[in-house]
């Protein structure tokens, strides 16, 4: 069977492999996305709490994920729970790491300025620093995704969604008709959803990003 008649005569597995994988990835990086820019917020006026939070989440990224599944496997459980909080840790370090260099690099003549002119300082945050820090967070963002498309495939090992799952079966019955079938449809669908994933960023980057702050 060629590549081209297993991907038709498996369509309904695999598109809902591809979803289960795109919505693990999406819904991960959306809770560390806000974890990491708390974190940031958090430490960015310090510099032994920002190089803490930075030391910390690199640690943690450090952990080989098959080995991180495994030790999340006998606190949380199978399936989706050890999927989540792996992702979730591994996308931390972009995040924070981005946020708070995007943070110390808003200039201190325009937080001044606002202070100048009455505002508070979470309406400072909200309104001046956040948005021109938000060029090099979006950045962190992608690359924590595309990094969390490959590590989402490991997910398999704790019976977790995903197209990892297809990946693994193909691995497991190397030598049959379909086992690298099953390797490059897995494989393949994964650096889709990558590339689909970065279009939609340069994307809400443009709507999101004013062209002053892009120049």
């Amino acid at each position: 069977m060629s590549f081209w008649e297993y991907v038709g005569s498996r369509h309904t597995q695999l598109l809902t492999d591809t979803y289960q994988h795109a919505s693990a990835v999406f819904q991960c990086m959306v809770i560390a996305t806000v974890l990491g820019v708390a974190i940031g917020v958090a430490t960015y006026r310090s510099e032994w709490a920002g190089t803490l939070a930075t030391m910390t989440t690199a640690t943690i990224l450090t952990i080989p994920s098959l080995a991180m599944i495994g030790l999340l496997i006998p606190v949380v459980g199978l399936g989706v729970a050890p999927t989540v909080v792996a992702l979730t840790l591994y996308g931390l370090l972009p995040v924070v790491r981005n946020a708070i260099v995007g943070l110390r690099g808003v200039d201190p003549a325009l937080v001044d300025a606002a202070k100048g002119i009455g505002m508070s300082r979470p309406a400072r945050l909200f309104r001046v620093e956040l948005p021109l820090a938000w060029p090099p967070i979006l950045t962190g963002i992608r690359v924590a995704t595309q990094m969390l498309m490959g590590i989402a495939a490991i997910a398999a090992f704790a019976s977790g969604p995903g197209l990892g799952n297809e990946i693994f079966r193909g691995i497991a019955s190397l030598g049959s008709a379909n086992a690298l079938n099953q390797v490059l449809s897995g494989t393949l669908g994964i650096v889709v959803l990558a590339l689909l994933f970065d279009a939609a960023y340069v994307l809400i980057g443009r709507l999101t990003i004013s062209r002053g702050i892009r120049a």
